[in-house]
């Protein structure tokens, strides 16, 4: 009798072990052991390479795990018949592949899965033991495995599986809705171009350069925003911009017939199709929160902010406590429709 319960214990428990720390070597994500690392965590070095080294730790496991199911279930079954008789063999092993399944299978991969984060530090050692008990058959395996897997790409993480992840942790409420936001925004960031979060030609406020500033401050509509771009012959021949605070200086200084031409500054140029990440690192690296944006011939199509990628990065709408308009594409769409449906009654009219 009791060489039936230590067989049953070699088939169960040392099988439960094996179970457990299979389930929480695989469910701890490399981001953690990087986690660990960093908080210069006792054992998480050794970690780090059992993870780079995955094949070699889960051989070990599963060969303890194939050897204590083997031995214990032999035992078991002998042990039974002696005591039991052979009449009872097949209840017995029905018995023992439900206990099996349970306590050794279901049970403690259930925890090892649920429980990774406190698990994980305490199963190095054990892991490493493995290692040395397994390492003929380790080796083995490993030498097999070469002749037969071929050499592939080491699995990365895509874009779509780190915004699947931030979808994950905001339903799990590890991170609240603008982050997942913001994280989402950032992945799908370099699919974005210029003239996708530009404001378009037909509805920039601008102001000729041959314009003074007394004349300027009269038209409370081109003040409302910090930058002005200034053209020379048409709205479409923008060659820089002003400054609210140098307009406002000058009026103050009682200059009021300087030209806008006199404080102008140079307005920095970017192709309508440049991504926004691109578009970001220019202005950055200029020093610059506005720029034109030009098609392939050099033609005016709009104008673009460091507010506009703000908006962009977060998701969040940044308006100004003096704007009319929040949307200025969409302000764009509804005159561009306006001015369709006018020609087309002007055409009818004829």
């Amino acid at each position: 009798m009791v060489l039936l319960i230590i067989y049953l214990f070699i088939a169960i428990g040392i099988s439960f072990l094996c179970s457990i720390l299979e389930a929480v070597l695989l469910s701890t994500p490399d981001s953690y052991v990087e986690v660990l690392k960093n908080e210069k965590r006792k054992g998480a070095a050794t970690l780090d390479k059992l993870k780079s080294e995955i094949d070699k730790p889960l051989s070990a496991i599963l060969t303890i795990n194939t050897i204590a199911h083997t031995i214990g279930a032999a035992g078991v079954g002998a042990q039974a018949s002696k005591v039991f008789g052979e009449v009872y063999f097949g209840i017995i092993s029905a018995i023992l592949t439900l206990l099996i399944l349970i306590l050794s299978e279901i049970i403690p991969k259930t925890i090892g899965a649920t429980h990774w984060r406190k698990l994980i530090l305490p199963s190095v050692p054990l892991l490493k033991s493995f290692l040395i008990i397994a390492f003929p058959f380790v080796i083995l395996s490993e030498q097999i495995t070469k002749l037969i897997a071929k050499k592939g790409k080491a699995f990365s993480f895509s874009r779509q599986d780190l915004s699947t992840i931030a979808s994950i942790g905001y339903k799990e409420g590890i991170i609240d809705k603008d982050e997942s936001q913001l994280i989402f925004n950032l992945m799908k960031l370099d699919k974005v171009q210029t003239e996708d979060i530009m404001t378009p030609r037909i509805v920039m406020v601008t102001a000729s350069e041959k314009m003074t500033v007394g004349k300027l401050f009269n038209q409370k509509d081109e003040l409302n925003f910090s930058r002005i771009p200034i053209y020379n012959k048409n709205k479409e021949d923008i060659t820089g911009y002003v400054l609210k605070a140098d307009v406002w200086e000058k009026v103050a200084m009682d200059e009021h017939e300087v030209t806008l031409a006199d404080l102008k500054r140079e307005i920095t140029k970017v192709y309508e199709r440049v991504p926004v990440p691109r578009l970001f690192q220019l202005m950055v690296k200029k020093n610059d929160m506005m720029a034109l944006v030009i098609d392939e011939y050099g033609g005016t199509e709009g104008l673009v902010t460091m507010e506009d990628i703000i908006e962009t990065i977060t998701g969040i709408e940044i308006v100004d406590e003096k704007d009319t308009h929040i949307d200025y594409q969409k302000l764009a769409r509804e005159l561009w429709k306006k001015r369709i449906e006018e020609n087309r009654g002007n055409i009818i009219d004829l």
